[in-house]
């Protein structure tokens, strides 16, 4: 939907009357709403009133500053620094344009006395504290303005004004927010169906149910070598706590894999020296079933907790990789999250 944006022009008027002109014109060409002082007779209360709706319906803010500081308001502060002030207190986007060489100009065009001159250059040093620019002729200030609009609409998109024919109708806005309502409670639904294991798994092995590994290892002591074999029994809660943690991003098959072997070895080596003297021996190899890993990453994706990642990836990297579901994700933070120690009195 396009929008026309409104950019209040600021400036004292009689002396900068071409310069706003020339704003006027390049606003126009950007297709802008142009907005100032100029609309309404300054010097009255209520107009001032009137001059602040202004500024508050605008996008954005454009204050122009040469030689004049331009005529009082009932504070001595002119009425385009009150401008100035009010746009900034509103937090409208605010760019000021300086005159470059302020010394070159006419002597109708700049302040006459030393407190006026003193009220200049305070004001526009405030102006220099912000976003500023500069110019010498007319032409050169209107295309500086159109750069800077531009750039400052790339920066603070505005709320602009659209044709109020392209504006949906109050039925039509209400029928909107029901549709994003009943979405949004969908999308509520969808995100706690996710965190819910899917139906039919309550018939699979799961949880403290246990599945039997074989494992088959191989020390040395001396020149002597013994083979070892034997089993472990984890549970799939126990399985899925040791394998997690490696898929909170992804994971291939041999990481996975070195994953349950690491944690089996750990086990299995524990249980074989508390069974037999051991000392002096080292251990040579150690290995698992690969069909038995196949089963458990089956077993894994059927219950819900891991799913195959679908990143893409270079033609060349052929590895399966594996993630968790969000399922899964909430699975693992309740088997490895540390709970809190309860208060004892």
């Amino acid at each position: 939907m396009q929008k026309k944006f409104q950019v209040f022009v600021s400036s004292t008027y009689e002396d900068l009357l071409e310069e706003r002109q020339e704003i006027m014109q390049a606003l126009l060409e950007l297709d802008c709403i142009p907005a100032g002082m100029e609309l309404f007779p300054a010097a009255d209360e209520d107009q001032w009133s009137l001059i602040r709706g202004v500024i508050d319906e605008c996008d954005y803010y454009v204050v122009v500053s040469a030689g004049r500081y331009g005529s009082l308001g009932p504070e001595g502060v002119s009425y385009t620094e009150m401008e100035y002030r009010y746009a900034v207190e509103k937090g409208k986007p605010v760019i000021a344009f300086l005159h470059k060489d302020p010394d070159s100009l006419p002597k109708k065009r700049t302040e006459s006395s030393k407190a006026g001159q003193k009220r200049l250059a305070d004001f526009q040093a405030s102006l220099q504290a912000r976003m500023c620019k500069y110019w010498t002729t007319t032409q050169e200030l209107g295309s500086v303005v159109s750069r800077s609009l531009t750039m400052l609409q790339r920066k603070h998109p505005g709320v602009g004004w659209v044709r109020a024919d392209l504006v949906p109708s109050q039925e039509a806005s209400l029928e909107i927010l029901e549709l994003r309502k009943q979405v949004d409670s969908l999308q509520a639904k969808l995100e706690e169906a996710r965190t819910q294991a899917p139906p039919g798994t309550e018939r699979l092995a799961q949880g403290e149910d246990t599945f039997k590994l074989h494992w088959q290892a191989c020390t040395r002591n001396g020149l002597e070598y013994f083979d070892w074999s034997g089993s472990e029994e984890p549970t799939w809660n126990d399985i899925f706590y040791t394998l997690s943690p490696a898929m909170i991003q992804e994971a291939t098959d041999a990481e996975l894999f070195k994953e349950l072997r690491d944690s089996l070895e750990q086990h299995a080596l524990g249980s074989l020296v508390e069974e037999n003297d051991l000392r002096g021996h080292k251990l040579e190899k150690f290995s698992i079933s690969s069909d038995a890993f196949q089963t458990i990453k089956v077993q894994l994706r059927a219950l819900g907790l891991i799913t195959k990642s679908t990143k893409t990836r270079s033609v060349k990297d052929k590895n399966a990789y594996w993630t968790l579901t969000p399922y899964g994700d909430s699975i693992m933070n309740q088997l490895r999250a540390i709970p809190r120690e309860k208060d004892t009195e």
